[in-house]
């Protein structure tokens, strides 16, 4: 081989650095507009209750303090139990556990979804936090509607148990083990709730999800 063609390993070149990602897009004019009501809506309504209590706080004082009409605070949240228990990460749930290696068992990809929204929880003032689960605690309204809202996280848990096993979103075990994690993960925060919130939130999910991955021991079952 001429010598003019021969090359070292000190001559070749190093590889291009990786492109960055993409920033995500700004947020349009319209959705930060949508953003500043719905927080107005939610702020106002932590307010009044913590202020009067919920059952005396009325959609009509919550539009009033936000400086919205009722008919836009029913756009913006069904139900007034549907401002308590909205938040900002529930929607991200199936993109992010779907953002998760296929070969990952699900449970840990639940418990890597659920530390980033506690992360992220974790910027929202606390008080408002305990205010949340408190409400989920001792109001049945909020109660019943916080039950009603777990089927439908149960679907979308199912749909990705669905596509990491290959068998059907309706199948019995795919929907029992669904709602089982939510069922556990919400039992994990009404006892964070009922304690004073003295214990950390995400010790305690760690905690219910390895027990769930364990399965029942023979002492929690007597035998």
């Amino acid at each position: 081989m001429p010598a003019a063609s021969r090359t070292t390993s000190r001559d070749t070149p190093a590889p291009a650095p990786a492109p960055a990602p993409a920033p995500a897009p700004a947020p349009s004019l319209r959705e930060r507009k949508k953003i500043k009501t719905r927080t107005a809506i939610r702020d106002a309504t932590y307010r009044l209750v913590r202020e009067q209590g919920y059952e005396a706080t009325t959609v009509e004082q919550i539009a009033e303090a936000a400086e919205v009409s009722p008919s836009t605070v029913f756009r913006y949240f069904p139900t007034k139990e549907d401002i308590v228990l909205t938040d900002e990460y529930h929607p991200l749930l199936e993109t992010e556990l779907r953002a998760r290696p296929a070969d990952e068992p699900l449970v840990e990809s639940l418990r890597y979804v659920l530390h980033r929204a506690v992360g992220l929880g974790s910027t929202e003032d606390p008080e408002i936090s305990r205010l949340r689960t408190t409400l989920m605690v001792d109001v049945p309204a909020v109660r019943s509607r916080m039950l009603e809202g777990m089927s439908v996280t149960g679907r979308t848990l199912g749909r990705v148990i669905a596509d990491r096993t290959g068998r059907g979103a309706g199948d019995l075990e795919v929907r029992t083990f669904a709602m089982g994690l939510v069922g556990a993960l919400t039992e994990a925060t009404a006892y964070w709730a009922e304690r004073g919130h003295v214990d950390d939130l995400a010790d305690l999910l760690d905690r219910t999800l390895d027990m769930l991955s364990a399965g029942f021991t023979s002492d929690l079952c007597g035998s």
